[in-house]
């Protein structure tokens, strides 16, 4: 958006790495090392010879195509555009470039340098090179890929959201308390965290946005967003990042 706030996402980098350092997960030397790697750019001319471009803006499909059709400009031929989306279609991305062979998905997770997986979504459009380099690329950075084709939610999410928004419907009909469906899952399913923690460490903006694209992909009743989360959400109540979601959370 600006090179401040360019500037401002290496501050924070650099003060993850140094909890890091101080955990004795890894050495001063290397977080050094790491950050002397992020160069903050104000412009776009920055991405004029990398041989890979990675967007993460909004998950909003006009966003994400007007800066496809700048990498489609500005980046070298050849280069790799990819896009972590979660759940919007990489072909519509790859349709607004004059090089769709030469996109791809590669969905991170949250937190990303925590969290192994990455999803490598091709579409009937990616060239074999682009994903083989994409693969090895992936594996190189100490994640695990998983291939899937370009639909709604890939695998993850297609999985996970209609169970999210089935737990929202569960505390809508009194069926269970949100405590006590998050106990139950975590202990009863053998789940990390309970369907409602999770919502709010996801955002509650993000999770409808996901189950909008859901439904209207595969137009299953079922899948329409439960109406207590689109209230929450109209409300301004987003999850761990404005304080309160499910939960109430002290502002940091």
């Amino acid at each position: 958006r600006s090179e401040e706030k360019a500037e401002a996402a290496k501050a924070r980098i650099a003060k993850s790495l140094k909890r890091s350092v101080d955990k004795g997960r890894t050495s001063a030397e290397a977080a050094e090392q790491t950050l002397a790697r992020i160069t903050p750019a104000g412009s776009y001319d920055a991405f004029a010879d990398v041989d890979l471009a990675l967007e993460a803006v909004a998950e909003d499909l006009d966003v994400k195509q007007q800066l496809f059709a700048t990498f489609d400009k500005v980046c070298k031929p050849g280069a790799i555009l990819a896009t972590t989306t979660s759940s919007l279609p990489v072909v519509a991305c790859a349709r607004a470039t004059s090089r769709p062979q030469d996109v791809i998905g590669m969905h991170f997770f949250n937190p990303a340098p925590a969290m192994k997986l990455v999803e490598v979504v091709r579409t009937v459009l990616t060239s074999d090179e682009v994903h083989a380099t994409v693969r090895d690329l992936t594996l190189k950075v100490r994640k695990h890929p998983v291939d899937c084709g370009d639909r709604a939610g890939f695998i993850v999410n297609a999985l996970l959201f209609p169970y999210l928004n089935n737990a929202i419907k569960m505390v809508e009909e009194h069926y269970a308390t949100l405590d006590d469906i998050d106990a139950a899952m975590k202990l009863g399913g053998g789940y990390p965290m309970g369907p409602f923690e999770l919502l709010d460490v996801v955002g509650l903006d993000v999770s409808l946005a996901i189950e909008k694209v859901l439904h209207r992909e595969f137009r299953d009743p079922g899948l329409a967003p439960a109406p207590l989360l689109e209230h929450l959400v109209a409300a301004g109540c987003l999850g761990r990042k404005t304080g309160r979601g499910f939960r109430e959370y002290a502002r940091r």
